[in-house]
Formats: structure tokens, sequence, C-alpha cells
């Protein structure tokens, strides 16, 4: 809330959110365009702002509030262990970590873990890993690796990983960038057959694009890419970052299509909505080309980090979030789907994700995005013209038909 001192500099007249606006507008780096809503409390799928006007979330972090605002098994998993320790560097060992990497690899069915922070490391983790097993394993010549991806992707915004982006925003004025990348349009497998060489080390993937629009590919893409992988010794890495842990239905989004990756980054809702915690998962003849010293991070698989992972873990073993998102999906996209001629052009999306795709010559989704704001419903655009809506897996269909009602009342106008 409000501290004193801010309280006696505020112009009389002004809100409170005016004030804290004025102050990351001074002292924040401009490197987000967030909507004028300042948040102050939240619980479930609303949100307070200082003002006391309460919201209804429909972005959930994207998706890192898989789990809602402060779920009560994650917050009673993190106070009980801030009461114990909350780090201890990987310089040692601690109770939570073991645990957390079995049964992680057990959810997942896969044989071993490594534990990082946010998703974009992950994403460099998995990098490495596959250069690395390219190098040992493979007999790639050395510094002689490429890793096939798809054009429009999002992974992150490192500098590695903005030299393969095809967003001119996330790439201008950031270069020289790392080579290395071979850059696919995003459901043509005939491209990626084409791009692949001996030198291929793996192919990374997501099996939905998030911010491209919540694009979901052509049905048998992803089997295709697993041929091939299989076909030309490559790795396949799957980027579940957004799309994983229950977000499309399923615990990952390539069981939609029957594949597994060799590789999967997890980030985003493993966390709990509480702190980062991101994974890369997979089998133990990838992973176990690390050697002590060549990857690391201080803060990667912390105590309390795995506190909360684990008991994220342990709620999606249970299958109700799968069940949730696949059950809630189904009536949003009726309903979303409804909007298309009167509104929307197109709505794209699995389980509890959809993309939005607002009619040409309509508002733009930044606009679409500060109406619904104005109605008390918390959205975001991307790509300029989509709409982007994932609302926490916990939401009731009440509270989903509201926000729906919103978007409906907001693109009729």
């Amino acid at each position: 809330m409000t501290s004193a001192s801010t309280a006696t500099t505020r112009p009389a007249g002004t809100t409170r959110s005016a004030e804290y606006l004025r102050l990351d507008e001074t002292y924040s780096a401009h490197n987000y365009h967030p909507l004028p809503v300042v948040i102050a409390e939240a619980d479930g799928a609303w949100m307070t702002d200082v003002d006391g006007r309460r919201h209804l979330d429909f972005l959930a972090g994207y998706s890192a509030l898989n789990f809602g605002h402060r779920h009560p098994r994650l917050v009673a998993a993190a106070t009980e262990q801030l009461g114990r320790v909350t780090l201890t560097s990987r310089a040692f060992h601690h109770d939570r970590f073991g645990p957390f990497c079995r049964e992680l690899a057990e959810l997942t069915g896969t044989e071993q873990v490594l534990l990082m922070n946010s998703g974009a490391e992950a994403v460099e983790s998995a990098i490495k890993l596959a250069r690395k097993w390219a190098y040992q394993v493979k007999g790639v010549p050395a510094d002689r690796a490429e890793i096939v991806v798809a054009g429009s992707n999002f992974h992150g915004r490192t500098t590695t990983i903005v030299s393969f982006s095809t967003d001119d925003t996330a790439r201008a004025g950031f270069g020289p960038f790392t080579p290395g990348f071979t850059i696919t349009p995003y459901g043509d497998a005939d491209a990626v057959a084409a791009a692949i060489t001996e030198r291929t080390a793996a192919v990374l993937v997501e099996p939905v694009q998030g911010e491209a629009g919540v694009v979901v590919p052509p049905a048998g893409y992803l089997r295709r890419l697993r041929e091939l992988c299989d076909e030309h010794g490559v790795l396949l890495v799957a980027d579940e970052i957004q799309s994983g842990l229950a977000r499309t239905g399923e615990l990952l989004a390539c069981d939609h299509d029957g594949v597994r990756a060799d590789l999967y980054t997890l980030g985003k809702a493993l966390g709990g909505g509480i702190l980062p915690v991101s994974a890369v998962v997979g089998s133990r003849e990838v992973l176990g080309v690390l050697r002590p010293g060549e990857h690391g991070s201080t803060f990667g698989g912390n105590p309390l980090a795995c506190a909360v992972g684990l008991e994220v873990v342990r709620m999606l073993a249970t299958g109700e979030y799968q069940a949730r998102s696949r059950e809630l999906g189904a009536h949003l996209h009726a309903r979303l789907g409804e909007l298309v001629g009167r509104g929307a052009a197109e709505v794209r999306g699995r389980g509890l994700w959809a993309g939005v795709e607002i009619s040409p010559g309509g508002p733009t989704g930044r606009q679409v995005s500060e109406r619904l704001a104005a109605n008390g419903v918390l959205c975001k655009e991307t790509q300029d013209t989509t709409l982007r809506v994932a609302p926490p897996l916990t939401i009731t269909r009440e509270e989903l038909d509201q926000g729906i009602d919103a978007i409906t009342d907001v693109l009729a106008r």
C-alpha cells in the first residue's frame, strides 16, 4: 500500500494508481508496456488494485499462475520452507532437491532433471545440452553444431535466443548475434527436413506458439518432426514453458499428438506463481553429458524453489488441473468461437488458452485490452491484432463466463 511519504506527495485529486504509475515511469526501465493498473492484492482468479477495484485475471501471468493467485497448498509449502532454509547454493545438498527432481522426472516420464530459474535460462541450458551432446555423442565437429528452429518463435530474450528470433522488436539494436541456428516456417515439416544436415544437433520448437498468437501447428507436424529427428539422429527439444503443466488440457502440449521429446523445457507454472522455477527434463543420455563446473546457477534448485515445485508436481499428478483445462477450455472455445464474424476473425488454441484474432479494421489488441481493463477484466494483446486469453486453471465456470461476456461486449462495440 502507499507509504506515508508517498501519500503526502500525491497531488490533490489523483488516485493511488496515478502516483505509482508516475514512480514506475520515472524510475524503471521501459522494457514493458503494462496496462495502467497497479495491483496490490490477489486471490484465486481475482486481483485488487491500490484503489480497491477488483479485476478478473484473464492472463494468469502468461501461464505462471496456472493455479491462481496464492493457492493455499502452494502458500503453505512456501511458508513452511521459509521457516527452515531458503538457499544453500549448489555447493551443498539439501533435503528438497532430490525428491523434487525424482517426482518431476516421474511426472514427465523422463529420467533426469536440470533445475534453473527463468524460462530463458531453461532454453539456454537446453541449447548447451544439445550442442554438448552433438559433440560428445553424435560426433559433430567442434563448434559446428546447428539447431533448427521455427519462425515466429518466442523462447526468451537473452542474446543467444534473440539471435534466432524473427521479431524485429526483440532483435533490433542487440547484435552481433550468435550463429548456429537455421530458421524454418512454423508448421512446415518439409522445410525442417530440408534444413537438417549432418551437423544438426536438435530441432527446437514450441508445441503451441504463445507469443505468436496462441498458434496450434497443423495436424501431423510434431509427429513428422519426431520422425525426422529419429531418422537423422537429432534431438527433439520441446519448449513447454507456456504450454506445459496442464495449460492445454494435457500435462504437456506434445501429449495431444502422442509425441515424446528428448528434452523439454519447463518453467512459469512450475514455480506456482510464487517464485521463478524452471527445468530441463529429458533422457539420462543427453543430460548426462554435463560435468561439474560446466553449467550452473546459484539459485537454481534452491530449497524454497524445490519445496514449491514439489507441491506443484503433486498437484498435477492427480490430473485434476488437466481435466479442468479440458472441460473449461471446451466451454471457452465454444463461446469465443461465436465471436467469429462479430469482431473476431479467428479463435485459436487448446485448453484454457486462446488467441482471439481481431477482425481487420477493428480496434488494436492494445485498445481491446485497455477497454477490458476498464471493465474489470485483465487480458493482454500480442502481435498487435491478437487478444491472448489464459485464465488460471482454478477459475470457475461463472467467472469464466464473466470474462467472456466482457470480451463479447468490447468486440461488439
